[in-house]
Formats: structure tokens, sequence, C-alpha cells
């Protein structure tokens, strides 16, 4: 009775290990979305910055628009 409950638990939880990538993997995945980041921050700065200059002018139509 207790082997049957053991081979129950861990082949239900064996499908849980598939999700979880292996530690050597994490080093490459965290270097990667590093490497994401960094070549992409030119370009969000730019968009913030234009986001930033719009702003004051779409709340401006939004709230006067209405009238």
């Amino acid at each position: 009775m207790l082997l049957h409950v053991f081979f129950s638990l861990a082949l239900t939880a064996s499908p849980l290990t598939l999700y979880i990538p292996p530690v050597r993997s994490l080093n490459l995945f965290v270097e990667t979305i590093e490497d994401m980041k960094r070549g992409s921050r030119v370009w969000t700065n730019r968009i913030f910055s234009h986001l930033r200059e719009a702003w004051p002018w779409v709340m401006s139509f939004v709230l006067f628009s209405t009238r």
C-alpha cells in the first residue's frame, strides 16, 4: 500500500520537473535576458521620452474634447 502511494506521488510529480530548467541552463538563460535588456535599452529610452512628451497632449485632448 505504501509503495503504491509512493509511486503514484512520484509519477504525478515527474511532469513538474519538465517545467523547471536544470541549473546549468539558468546561466545561459539569465545571460540571454541581460543581453536582450541591454540591447533594448536605447529603444526603450527613446520610446519613453516620446511618450513623456506626448502624454500632456493626449491628456489635454481627452479632457478638453468633452466640451
